[in-house]
């Protein structure tokens, strides 16, 4: 199994969603960079679920740090950022290993790594792994000290009206059903000349990890599948100074795979988590036949809400990988 990703800077996930912690591994920080603890209070408490339609998990989510210095800053040493599990119901999964839900990971999962494989509140594939992403996020933002991040969530159940959101989740959650949402992510401050062309363009690293987030379908840059749409001559952005600046920003930052100075614009597609309350009929492997499965536990409705800093997580990881390969 594969958990690890990068080059210079290298994060490395473990754990499972009701295992004893989730956590992750970042190599290559340089040594002297300041770690508190309260560097990662902000992050991980955007992450945390606190509105309707928002599972009723919750964990405490402090994070044990090892592998830092007296002072609490980076040796260059290999850093362990790990969470706690503790409020887990295995039982409520127990069903789902002859009944796998649809549109998850069970059934892959359990043909991938056998029957011993734990798809407890999802296994390695859960929510609750992003935990970790988003601690290796505030790593990776320790190193891009000029690069402000903007993100927001910018459609819902495919309604791009913000005042709605809350009643669209609430509406979903009553119906025991959920929805997906589009994250948007901008990135001002990227030095120009970050990004290589081809396979370690801007583009491929920062879609690679974004796609590493449980639930995502989508990712495009700038103005993404619309520019398949448009002629050259009304969508080429128009240089207007020395500086590089354009006048618009089709391209989201990048040319050739280089960040341009501009900002970085990056969407992601969510999808609706197949958690639901709602019956749904499915294959049962111990009658052979297709039979209503109640899938019961706790979900979210729209997850898409809670990894807007998940999104932001990944794309610094990107940004700070690459930023170290100038």
């Amino acid at each position: 199994m594969n958990n690890s990703f990068g080059n210079r800077l290298r994060i490395t996930i473990f754990g499972a969603s009701h295992a004893e912690e989730v956590g992750v591994l970042v190599e290559g920080v340089p040594a002297g960079v300041a770690l508190p603890v309260d560097a990662f209070v902000a992050d991980i408490e955007r992450r945390r679920p606190k509105r309707c339609g928002e599972t009723p998990r919750h964990e405490a989510d402090v994070p044990v740090i090892e592998g830092l210095g007296a002072d609490g800053c980076t040796t260059g040493e290999v850093l362990r950022i790990s969470f706690k599990n503790s409020n887990i119901r295995s039982h409520d999964y127990d069903h789902l290993r002859r009944q796998p839900r649809p549109s998850h990971a069970d059934l892959v999962q359990l043909r991938k790594y056998g029957e011993e494989c734990d798809i407890a509140g999802g296994g390695i594939a859960s929510g609750r792994m992003t935990v970790a992403l988003v601690a290796a996020g505030v790593v990776a933002k320790s190193l891009l000290k000029n690069v402000v991040f903007e993100t927001r969530l910018v459609e819902v159940g495919g309604v791009d009206d913000e005042a709605q959101f809350d009643d669209i989740i609430s509406r979903a959650a009553t119906d025991g059903d959920s929805v997906g949402g589009m994250v948007e992510c901008r990135m001002s401050g990227v030095e120009c000349s970050v990004g290589e062309p081809f396979f370690d363009s801007v583009e491929s690293v920062m879609a690679h990890l974004l796609f590493s987030i449980p639930g995502v379908k989508g990712v495009e840059f700038g103005d993404g599948f619309e520019c398949a749409r448009k002629r050259g001559s009304e969508r080429n952005d128009m240089i207007i100074s020395e500086s590089g600046a354009t006048y618009t920003n089709n391209e989201g930052g990048i040319n050739g795979g280089i960040a341009n100075g501009n900002d970085i614009v990056v969407r992601v597609a969510i999808k609706p988590t197949p958690s639901i309350a709602k019956e749904q009929m499915t294959f049962d492997f111990d009658a052979g036949e297709l039979r209503p499965l109640a899938i019961g536990g706790r979900h979210d409705a729209c997850i898409a809400r809670r990894a807007m800093v998940v999104v932001e997580a990944m794309a610094a990881v990107a940004l700070a990988d690459l930023k170290l390969q100038l």
